[in-house]
């Protein structure tokens, strides 16, 4: 009986290459006439050896190639396509393995039979036999589910999540929210699913706005390619949404235009603002960065915690009441300009030039913040962004604010969501925060407020059940400790001066080339698990993208958290029904 002919795992596609070495970690497989392999295809072979069980070794093909044998110029080629130099096409695979079984650390055998790994060859393959909660990821290039192991995502064994890849293109936060659904849909985190939690930073567009409303171009292959991953195809059933309110609005309303119901402000007031020394979180940019005031910026957040006393929806300060954001930063920089009172605010050794800088960026500040920080809205009114008492999706929308204000959302509203935790003390429930343009919170060089809470989280987190899922479109340039601290890492699409950075060593050299062409919806995942990133595609989202894909959303989440508190707010506000004035 030949090897062709013995049960193995799959079919056979060919041998393994003699005219090549093969190691224990990689070789290659010579294709049979009649038979393909492209990559990312799963096969094994099989070492028979003496006195010992017969070692299986499985691997995914890394590189394909096809070529001439019997041309010796490049020229013999247009001989060989007109049959008048004799010459045979031979395909060969490198094969990267992925799992050695028993452990017995050596090379297949040249000639040994190579056969596509199929069913639970393939489970075993991809070591998804040896995770016992798995998350599913999307489908791989064989059109069978790829898995993620839960342990290295919840904490259990590692955590936090990154995502690079060109913006526009990589669809890395499509692929965020849809492992966010897989997360809560998929039964792998059994009864602690019902409380986990997820942030969402909506930084571009109001495209995240409908989470709860199903996609109306949802197919039935669509629903199929669910149904295949064990999931149901459907909108995320427990969302709400946080907008800032509308410049020059004195009633709060949330600045969105293509969503109109169940939709929140959110705000600090002015006694907030100052109890909690918020004040650093204002000088949070770039530019700050480089700055020499940071001593100036915990002296006046000291000064402010220490005398400002609320009153009446704003504070008093030195006998003067302020209602507003641009009040309180005029009679700050009034103090400071008094050469009396000047060393009370800002310390006796600082010298009147930095002091100045302070000045100048804080009056700059004005414009941006001032519908954030406000005085002259109600203190009972609902206007706090908590995870804890909202619902299972929190989406904090930014994207009509300018980059100073989103910085001090995001930093503030991190730091908040983290000392809750901390708090707790246990990290049940989880709570997931999806952050984009990560390298703008969390450069490589300089530090900041909000660097600093994006860290604690990225080594601390895990321990307090606080899961970064964060997205960029350069990893390079995103703080070291920060992609290091992330168990799972992601790419989609690359640019190609960003794919020759080291950060993406773990890409083996065709996916990296690969990573330059990846179409929407293919990723690259690597998780400790598996020695080789595995290529997926993830199914079209079943929540609207957009408002023009919206379905009708559950009328639970229709109505507001203000609603829902206030007892003069209009009763009943379904998708149907406009309010009339």
């Amino acid at each position: 009986m030949t090897d062709d002919q013995l049960d193995g795992p799959g079919r056979a596609v060919g041998r393994v290459l003699g005219t090549a070495d093969a190691t224990p970690l990689q070789f290659w497989t010579a294709v049979s006439p009649d038979s393909y392999l492209q990559l990312d295809d799963v096969v094994v072979t099989r070492r028979e050896l003496p006195d010992r069980e017969p070692v299986t070794i499985a691997g995914v093909v890394t590189q394909v190639r096809a070529r001439h044998e019997g041309a010796q110029f490049d020229s013999d080629v247009f001989a060989i396509a007109d049959g008048t130099l004799p010459a045979q096409v031979q395909e060969a695979a490198e094969i990267t393995t992925t799992r050695v079984d028993p452990e017995f650390y050596v090379p297949p055998a040249p000639g040994a039979a190579v056969y596509r790994a199929e069913g639970d060859a393939r489970a075993r393959a991809l070591h998804f036999d040896r995770m016992e909660r798995r998350i599913p990821m999307g489908m791989g290039r064989d059109g069978v589910p790829v898995y993620l192991n839960a342990d290295f995502l919840d904490g259990s064994r590692g955590a936090h999540v990154s995502i690079s890849g060109i913006s526009g293109v990589a669809t890395k936060t499509s692929f965020a929210t849809f492992l966010l659904y897989s997360v809560f849909r998929s039964g792998v985190l059994g009864g602690d699913a019902v409380n986990a939690k997820a942030l969402i930073f909506n930084v571009k567009g109001e495209d995240l706005l409908f989470l709860d409303h199903p996609n109306l171009r949802l197919d039935d292959a669509t629903r199929a390619s669910y149904a295949k991953l064990g999931l149901d195809a459907g909108a995320f059933p427990d969302v709400r949404v946080y907008a800032p309110p509308r410049v020059g609005d004195s009633s709060g309303t949330p600045d969105v235009s293509s969503r109109l119901t169940g939709v929140d402000s959110f705000y600090w007031t002015l006694s907030e603002f100052c109890a909690d020394r918020l004040l650093p979180y204002v000088f949070a940019d770039a530019d700050d960065e480089r700055q020499q005031y940071t001593m100036v910026v915990h002296s006046v957040a000291a000064h402010l915690a220490r005398y400002a006393q609320p009153a009446d929806g704003g504070v008093s300060l030195d006998g003067v009441r302020l209602g507003s954001y641009a009040d309180l930063v005029d009679h700050i920089v009034e103090q400071l300009n008094d050469d009396e009172t000047r060393a009370d605010w800002a310390g006796s050794a600082v010298g009147l030039g930095t002091v100045n800088a302070f000045a100048r960026r804080l009056i700059g500040s004005k414009k941006d913040l001032g519908r954030l920080i406000r005085g002259d809205l109600a203190l009972r009114r609902p206007h706090s962004i908590n995870t804890a008492e909202s619902a299972q999706v929190t989406v904090v929308d930014l994207h009509n604010l300018p980059d100073r204000a989103q910085r001090f959302v995001v930093g503030v509203t991190l730091k908040s969501e983290f000392e809750r935790k901390e708090k707790a003390g246990t990290a049940k429930p989880l709570l997931f925060v999806v952050l984009d343009e990560l390298n703008k919170y969390a450069p490589r060089e300089g530090s900041s407020p909000i660097k600093e809470v994006l860290l604690d989280i990225a080594e601390r987190g895990r321990s307090l059940g606080v899961i970064l899922v964060g997205a960029q479109q350069t990893a390079s340039e995103v703080e070291r400790r920060i992609v290091t601290n992330s168990a799972i890492r992601v790419v989609g699409r690359l640019d190609p001066a960003e794919a020759s950075r080291p950060e993406y060593g773990f890409l083996p050299p065709a996916q990296r080339q690969r990573a330059l062409l990846a179409k929407p919806g293919t990723m690259f995942v690597n998780q400790p698990d598996i020695p080789v990133p595995l290529c997926l595609e993830f199914p079209f989202p079943a929540w609207a993208t957009r408002v023009s894909e919206a379905g009708r959303a559950p009328s639970e989440t229709l109505r507001s958290i203000t609603q829902s508190v206030d007892p003069f707010a209009v009763v009943g506000s379904g998708a149907d029904d406009d309010i009339p004035f």
